[in-house]
């Protein structure tokens, strides 16, 4: 599974709860169970406004790494091997 060799990839003194590492894989476990629920519950609504909000999170956590450590920031899009945003 992802879950154990991502954690296993991460420096002891990273895995802590509170990194943003920690929270953007958090948040894309969520995102990838939900993904799976809405697939068969295409009309539960609840639920994406959920997903969208998670999204949203995640996105803003990205960017916050992306600007203050570029490097942590693309190891951990390679790992996670989730798309950079677009940029405008």
């Amino acid at each position: 599974m992802v879950k154990n060799s991502f954690i296993s990839g991460i420096p002891q003194e990273e895995k802590n709860k509170g990194s943003a590492e920690f929270q953007v894989f958090s948040f894309t476990n969520k995102i990838q169970r939900l993904t799976s629920h809405l697939e068969l519950h295409k009309k539960d609504y609840l639920s994406q406004v959920g997903l969208r909000k998670i999204l949203g999170k995640r996105q803003r956590l990205l960017a916050y790494l992306s600007k203050k450590n570029r490097v942590r920031y693309k190891k951990l899009i390679d790992q996670l091997d989730i798309r950079e945003p677009k940029t405008r």
